[in-house]
């Protein structure tokens, strides 16, 4: 869901693991910080943000967006259609502080560096559009946020485990082909797979469960791109 890299680091994973038979250099960066505060990566107060996207509208965006590019695979609004895409989520069906609530109750180490905000908002377009909707706007912007502990993924599985709990027949995941792949579920094929959709929908499985199916492959990607780091 992030991998974490330069793109000249990635490119040169790709070489490597793919055996491209390719001559490849990278032009190294002049003082860039990745782990400088406040921008982590992103030189805030040098640098203009650019949109790659018309939704990736800011810094912010991109800090939740490892975690919120899973909204796009269910019936909640991911925010298109509002001025803050991505970093905010809901639908006009679901109480958003009950949600908080029990997202707190369930694993409230997994909403460590950020601050979630109950909000309401109506999207001029696509989901739930002119509909008010509650729904939570994640804060990465402030003092709360914590770079090494905000895990973004985590939290908004967290926040369809609660909608679950609080509404087990909730319409969440939405059907529908998704980047032109037919026969598949939307949010399997955001995540590589079903096992994140299993998890929510199993009202037996807690949040270690998650932790036991996703922790071996973070790890192993940790030691694996260690190597490809210029920075």
């Amino acid at each position: 869901m992030r991998h974490g890299l330069t793109l000249g680091e990635l490119g040169a994973w790709f070489n490597k693991s793919l055996k491209l038979d390719v001559a490849y250099r990278v032009v190294e960066m002049q003082g860039w910080r990745p782990d400088a505060a406040p921008g982590f990566g992103w030189p805030l107060g040098e640098r203009d943000w650019i949109n790659p996207s018309p939704n990736a509208s800011n810094l912010w965006m991109a800090r939740a967006y490892a975690g919120t590019v899973m909204v796009e695979g269910t019936n909640l609004s991911e925010g298109r259609g509002t001025t803050r895409p991505l970093e905010l989520f809901g639908a006009p069906d679901i109480d958003a502080r009950r949600m908080i609530a029990e997202m707190h109750a369930l694993a409230p180490h997994w909403l460590h560096g950020c601050h979630l905000r109950e909000c309401w908002f109506e999207p001029t377009f696509y989901k739930h559009v002119s509909k008010l909707c509650n729904g939570v706007q994640i804060h990465t912007e402030g003092p709360e946020y914590d770079h090494h502990a905000f895990r973004p993924w985590r939290m908004v599985a967290l926040a369809f485990k609660a909608i679950r709990q609080l509404y087990p027949d909730y319409p969440l995941w939405r059907d529908f082909a998704y980047e032109y792949e037919h026969g598949k579920q939307a949010i399997d094929v955001i995540n590589g797979g079903p096992k994140l959709r299993e998890w929510v929908d199993d009202a037996e499985a807690a949040p270690q469960d998650l932790d036991a199916l996703a922790a071996p492959d973070e790890e192993s990607w940790l030691r694996e791109r260690a190597a490809y780091l210029t920075y």
